[in-house]
Order: C-alpha cells, then structure tokens, then sequence
C-alpha cells in the first residue's frame, strides 16, 4: 500500500505587496532609521507578497484551499478520515488549528497539527503516509495557513535591529491543501528527513512559548539569514543527494523538484551544487514571496495547472527550515 497525491491547491490572498512598499512602512515607523533604497528586492529577488487581511485567520487560508480542492473532486468534507494541518503558524496556542479547520469545513474526523518551521506541510505529508501506510487512514487531508505577515517587525531602531527582523520582510501569506488517498501503486516512493537542532536559535519566533510568554517585543522574527544558510549549504546537498542516490534516479528523472524558496541567490546556489536542471524549477518566490510551510504545495499545484507534470510523472519535494530541519520526498502522482 502506497499514499498517493490525489490533488492540491493553493490560496493566495489578492493583496499584493512590493518591496518598495515594505520599504517605505519600515521608514515611516522607524524615526532615525531608512533602508537603502531596493535592499529586499536586491538581496531576495521578492518583488511582491501577499498580506492577508486583519480579520483572515490561518485557518481561513487553508479552507479556502480545502474547499476549493475538494470541490474540484466532487468530495465533501464528510469523505475525508483524518485532517492534518502543518503549518509554522496558528489561530491559538491552543487548541490545535486543525480542529478549527474542521469545524469551518464542517468535518468531523480526527484531527491534528503538525508543527516544523517551514517544513511543517512536508512534515504532515510525512505523517499521513505512514498513517495511510499502515492502515489507520484511506484519505487525508493535509492543510496550512501561513499568516507571518502578523509578525514582521515595522519599527526598526537601528542598522543592527533591520538585519535581525530582515527574515520577515520576505515572507508572505497564503494556504495550501493536499489531498492523499491509499493505492496499490504509484504515490510517495521515498523521503530522508534530518536535522541540525544545534542552530534552533538561529530563526526564532518566541512569543508564547515558556521561555518568554508575555514578553511584546517577542513577537518579532529574529534571525540570522547568513548562519542558517551557512547551516543549510553545510547539511543539505548530502542529503539530497542520498535521497538520489538511494532510488537510483537523477534529477532527469523527476518532471518538477520543488525546492523551499527564501531568496534568490541562494535558490540558485542550491539547484547548482545540486545539479538540478534550471527547468525542473517551479520558481515563485519573485511575485509570491517566501510562504514558509506554504511554499512547497504551492508550486506543485503550479505546476499542476501549468502543465508541467501530471498522472504518472514523478516530482521532488525539497524542504528547508529553521530549527534546522531538512528534508526530501519522491512521489509519482
């Protein structure tokens, strides 16, 4: 028995956001303080992102994805036997937002939440494999909300402070909904997931958590971009190409690999010591900005609707994140 991607959608929000206007809400909150003109764009390749509505929760973007791809397999909310929603955001502390997913999509199956950075959504892909794998579940939703346009830091207080918050000013919101099912052949074929959870401090959101529950300046990104991708370029190539090596395929072999996308340069450092061919890409990141757990679902449904892959083609997911985790999936859909 096999877990096989069904279908996915995505669901961006319709307001866009430029570099330059991220820019310029920075300056007019930061008295003494204005980034040089055309830095974020200059140093991620992001021309816009989108900024969901105060009143859109997390769980509002990945209904909004549900409901559109279930719709689209003539599937009710009923037909589904387990919902998993990864995603490096959340309604509440608690409960679980997948419970709220549920109860807005009018289901009533088990439900949890996957929690990973941006590789949450790889991660819940992970789980409800096995689970579909063992036996336990035939059909599963896995879902995301991303909203960490609620957490980007606009008043900057020094040079020192800007290159902390920078992480945020690349990120964007949206949802994603993936729907897996069990099958005798095709489907997820290989994954290697690994970690460096010596650098957890290299990205971090703290607000809430134990370490610091009510502190408001906590509920900033802080980040250093150049140690976790120096994290990244240490751990990543070999695992990837592991993954390669253990399924005797190459890149050739795969219609579309997906890769995690946080800023250009890097992207094209990654897919050149990989060797991946430039049009096995999906490149978003210019007009949709860095989707955290969103990213990777995003662009396969992209490619889905473009046309570049289909029933039968194999694909690659390649997942990048803070805590530091990595990790690879196969799959032939």
């Amino acid at each position: 028995m096999r877990a096989r991607i069904v279908g996915v959608e995505a669901h961006l929000p319709p307001a866009l956001v430029s570099s330059a206007q991220v820019e310029r809400r920075i300056a007019e909150h930061s008295p003494g303080f204005v980034p040089h003109a055309s830095i974020v764009e200059r140093l991620t390749g992001i021309r816009h992102r989108h900024y969901a509505a105060d009143d859109v929760q997390a769980s509002d973007l990945a209904v909004a994805a549900a409901d559109k791809l279930l719709a689209g397999h003539g599937l009710a909310a009923s037909d589904v036997d387990l919902i998993v929603f990864g995603s490096a955001s959340q309604d509440l502390i608690e409960p679980a937002t997948a419970h709220i997913v549920a109860a807005k999509l009018g289901a009533s199956c088990p439900v949890f939440d996957v929690k990973n950075a941006c590789n949450s959504f790889l991660n819940a892909i992970q789980l409800a494999e096995a689970l579909i794998v063992a036996g336990q579940h035939r059909r599963v939703l896995v879902c995301s909300g991303e909203v960490p346009s609620r957490a980007i830091r606009w008043q900057v207080r020094d040079r020192a402070q800007f290159i902390d918050a920078f992480a945020g000013y690349t990120l964007s919101d949206g949802g994603a909904a993936m729907l897996l099912e069990a099958a005798a052949s095709g489907g997820i074929f290989h994954r290697r997931f690994a970690a460096d959870s010596t650098a957890w401090d290299v990205g971090t959101l703290p607000a809430g958590g134990t370490m610091r529950p009510r502190d408001p300046d906590a509920t900033y990104f802080s980040g250093d971009g150049r140690r976790l991708r120096d994290v990244f370029v240490r751990n990543g190539a070999r695992l990837f190409l592991e993954a390669l090596g253990d399924t005797g395929l190459t890149w050739d072999d795969f219609a579309v690999v997906a890769v995690h996308q946080v800023a250009l340069p890097y992207l094209e450092q990654l897919r050149a010591g990989l060797g991946i061919p430039a049009d096995r890409l999906v490149v978003t990141l210019p007009e949709h900005g860095n989707l955290a757990s969103v990213t990777l679902p995003l662009q396969l449904a992209t490619a889905i609707q473009d046309g570049r892959c289909g029933p039968g083609d194999r694909v690659a997911l390649i997942g990048l994140a803070g805590g530091v985790s990595l990790g690879v999936l196969f799959a032939e859909l």
